[in-house]
């Protein structure tokens, strides 16, 4: 299994990411991250409106781990969708990080100026203070239109991907404008009863596995990268060694028939969605 996908500046995107989703930005998110760190992640996954990154930051500055061997990500909240408003979200995610540049960095969602945010992010990859530049929650259609009507391309396009949502439309657009898929909530947080699922039990009995190590090992097989949240130490290293675990044709088959081509959290063509994310403000 891949242990990272090539983006088209060359850059190499790992393909396990430790995600900070939800973890307060106190010594909780602090000992989340370098217990992720000890457990072998070396990417994290983070966000302005995650209100954590001064956490993650100071969690970065005590880890013990070169800056080259981390790859941190972070992205912009819907209140900063404009040019002007991604130079200084990046900048401000710099100096909450602690950071001389950014590995990547997002537009967290297709709402607002995303043109003109888009602008402004590559004018912080021609600047160096981010390495490589992307987009999440963009549809093939947002994201479509977005990359041919820009100066480069997005690199990245985190989106969900799990079981139950398995986003076989969004694959072949993404191969086609060179874009690499990021998972978010591959686990779909346990939703829909993920770790009950039979299906998923019997492929995980088979292998000697976890449920969540098949799911895991699953989305990173379809040419995605994962990004996963545990607080336990135990478990950050069993979804980590997902790498490792190698299923057959079966497998695949099984797991693909458990699609709904649903979004177990909600949908961004809801406009009742949109209006919530335009109206959601952050506090710096």
């Amino acid at each position: 299994m891949s242990q990272t996908f090539k983006m088209t500046n060359g850059v190499e995107l790992p393909a396990f990411f430790f995600g900070v989703y939800q973890i307060p930005n106190t010594t909780a998110c602090e000992d989340a991250v370098i217990n992720a760190l000890d457990a072998g992640y070396r990417a994290i996954d983070t966000a302005a409106s995650y209100g954590n990154e001064a956490a993650v930051g100071r969690a970065l500055a005590k880890c013990g781990v070169v800056r080259e061997d981390l790859f941190v990500t972070s992205k912009l909240w819907v209140e900063d969708a404009s040019e002007a408003g991604a130079e200084r979200s990046v900048k401000r995610s710099l100096e909450l990080l602690g950071l001389g540049y950014l590995d990547l960095y997002l537009i967290h969602q297709p709402v607002g100026d995303v043109y003109g945010a888009w602008r402004g992010l590559e004018k912080m990859l021609d600047a160096g203070l981010v390495k490589a530049i992307g987009v999440s929650n963009f549809p093939p259609d947002r994201l479509m239109d977005l990359a041919l009507h820009a100066k480069v391309r997005p690199m990245v396009n985190q989106i969900e991907i799990n079981p139950f949502c398995q986003q076989r439309d969004a694959f072949p657009v993404m191969k086609d404008l060179g874009v690499v898929p990021q998972a978010w909530a591959p686990l779909a947080e346990g939703r829909n009863g993920l770790f009950f699922n039979s299906t998923l039990r019997l492929i995980a009995g088979k292998h000697g596995a976890s449920v969540a190590q098949v799911v895991l090992a699953y989305v990173s097989g379809l040419g995605a990268s994962v990004v996963s949240k545990s607080v336990s130490p135990a478990r950050m290293k069993e979804n980590l060694s997902a790498a490792d675990l190698v299923l057959d044709d079966e497998d695949g088959e099984m797991i693909r028939a458990l699609d709904r081509n649903e979004s177990q959290f909600f949908s961004h063509r809801d406009p009742a969605i949109i209006r919530w994310f335009s109206e959601r403000h952050i506090t710096h």
